[in-house]
């Protein structure tokens, strides 16, 4: 029997995964309420972004957490207090990795909504042994001390940027959670493999790549690739073009010198 619950979809991060909590049957919660829940770190305030909806564990995937409560007018002002503290503890740490000598990069810090965790998001190029800062922080701040450090991808979630097409990148304004990008992606949808047409400003593959893959694996499906060898009409042909909207195949006889088109329907039908 599939177990189903009213739940809420909440963003604990900015830019972050929509993570769903339940919520009491009957209660109310609109887009943009400030709600305080169990999330990584302790108890944390996210921001609902998905009003109230039925599902099941099975989509999304693990057992739901309750929604503690709503934020009162009070409990707003703690939140405010919290943020305007927690950029206060960046500008410091900040100045501490320069002073410990660290090769990192200080992209985000938040504190818990009960104030017993500070939390320090960064980034770095490989492992940093950051022993000695946390302690300094500690004496510092007078509460638990935690750094996380994040990908390449999600720190241009934190900084945003312009991609290749001129507009904002998708990590800063709607892609909550990444999925594994390859060459296979750029080659399937018949793109020049130049690194630097290719990538975003994180250095990494482009995200949209993934975004018509699945079209153009669809349409490709029994269409032979661009400089392959085959047999048309008793013939041998090399492909020099594959065109996926015309939906036709461009081969070549080097013996005959002969150049002909064929729709893809011929390639379908013989698979």
């Amino acid at each position: 029997m599939e177990l189903k619950a009213k739940a809420v979809g909440i963003e604990i991060m900015p830019k972050g995964k929509i993570i769903y909590y339940s919520v009491p049957n009957g209660e109310e919660y609109k887009k943009g309420d400030l709600v305080l829940v169990m999330g990584d770190f302790g108890l944390e305030v996210g921001r609902v972004l998905i009003p109230v909806r039925e599902v099941s564990i099975d989509e999304v995937g693990y057992e739901l957490k309750a929604v503690i409560k709503k934020l009162t007018e009070d409990d707003v002002e703690q939140y405010k207090k919290n943020v305007e503290d927690a950029w206060k503890a960046f500008q410091i740490c900040k100045k501490k990795i320069k002073e410990h000598g660290l090769p990192m990069k200080l992209l985000y810090a938040k504190y818990t909504f009960d104030r017993t965790r500070l939390v320090f998001f960064f980034s770095a190029e490989g492992r940093v042994d950051f022993r000695e800062l946390v302690r300094d922080l500690a004496k510092t701040f007078k509460t638990r001390i935690e750094l996380r450090q994040v990908g390449v991808r999600d720190e241009m979630k934190f900084f945003g940027g312009l991609g290749l097409c001129g507009l904002p990148t998708c990590c800063s304004t709607f892609l909550r959670e990444f999925s594994s990008v390859t060459l296979k992606h750029a080659k399937k949808q018949q793109m020049m493999i130049n690194p630097a047409k290719i990538s975003g400003p994180c250095r990494r593959l482009l995200c949209c790549l993934t975004y018509e893959y699945d079209f153009y694996e669809k349409e490709l499906a029994g269409i032979p690739d661009e400089g392959s060898t085959i047999t048309y009409e008793g013939k041998r042909y090399r492909v020099v073009n594959v065109n996926v909207f015309l939906k036709t195949v461009t081969l070549f006889s080097e013996q005959e010198g002969e150049m002909v088109k064929v729709p893809f329907e011929y390639f379908k039908k013989e698979a």
